[in-house]
């Protein structure tokens, strides 16, 4: 099982001017210790859970480029963009820049978003969510479509109309990036999985429950002609455990997935500084659950 670090607080002891060299910082040791991918939240605010609106949030993709600059093998994306957030033809180009300015690391995590306190807050649109899920699925679409160096055509759909999906560069990974597609909803999410994603993304909620999702997507898989065994599996772990640095109690939880087929579990410690907490929680993890394969 491999390891992914998510940094989902930008809050520091040192304010504002002090998170860029934190984040240099926490790129580099991930890369020490052997970090597979290094995610971003993707918000306008920060989460309640994380201290809310007031709390410190960067742009997401921004940040993705800084740590591109501070890194050299760990693969990039957010966890995940919201659809609402950006065109989908922007968001094909920024994805598209990352993934050239980083030399092929990065990746594209997209949801339905749900946080409708930022879209009030900062003016955005934030539609019903049968809509949000018609807007995703044709997001998808757009962004293989500018990403197939053979069709520049025109895109025609209910929510967005271009008239060219031209996307110059392409993109260095081969033959696109990958795309992830975050949560767990059994009728529409994890049939976008298998329709178009290359990976699923779910919560740690036990290892029952995340069975259950599995043996869904791989119901939808047969229903889409896909092979479940190309889609890789990955889990977010935000559990007190991956905070406070228990890694016994970590290894406990995390053990049960691994029989799953589950590739990667992401971490996602709620900490500001989080280059320190990589060199003593991360890098003896990845050591360790290397062993569970």
């Amino acid at each position: 099982m491999r390891v992914g670090v998510h940094i989902n607080q930008f809050g520091h002891s040192g304010g504002a001017p002090a998170i860029g060299a934190e984040l240099a910082a926490a790129g580099e040791a991930a890369e020490a210790a052997g970090v597979s991918r290094l995610s971003v939240m993707d918000h306008y605010f920060q989460m309640e859970f994380n201290g809310g609106a007031e709390q410190p949030m960067l742009e997401a993709y921004t940040t993705l480029a800084y740590l591109a600059a501070h890194t050299s093998t760990v693969r990039l994306g957010a966890l995940v963009t919201g659809v609402t957030y950006r065109h989908p033809g922007l968001l094909a180009k920024i994805a598209t820049t990352l993934d050239v300015v980083s030399g092929g690391r990065a990746w594209l995590g997209i949801g339905a978003a749900w946080y409708d306190r930022e879209h009030a807050g900062l003016g955005v649109t934030f539609p019903p969510v049968a809509e949000r899920f018609e807007r995703l699925e044709e997001t998808l679409r757009i962004c293989l479509r500018m990403w197939d160096p053979d069709d520049n055509g025109p895109f025609e759909g209910r929510h967005y109309r271009l008239a060219e999906t031209l996307c110059v560069p392409a993109p260095v990974s081969a033959p696109r990036p990958e795309i992830l597609i975050g949560g767990g909803g059994e009728r529409k999410t994890l049939r976008l999985v298998a329709r178009y994603g290359d990976a699923c993304n779910l919560f740690t909620s036990s290892p029952e429950e995340v069975r259950h999702k599995l043996e869904v997507l791989r119901g939808h898989c047969e229903t889409e002609g896909r092979d479940y065994d190309t889609i890789l599996k990955t889990l977010t772990y935000g559990a007190d455990p991956a905070t406070e640095g228990d890694l016994d109690a970590f290894l406990r939880d995390i053990t049960g997935y691994a029989e799953l087929g589950v590739d990667t579990v992401i971490l996602a410690p709620r900490l500001g500084e989080t280059a320190g907490w990589i060199e003593r929680f991360v890098a003896p993890a990845v050591e360790r659950l290397a062993e569970l394969d």
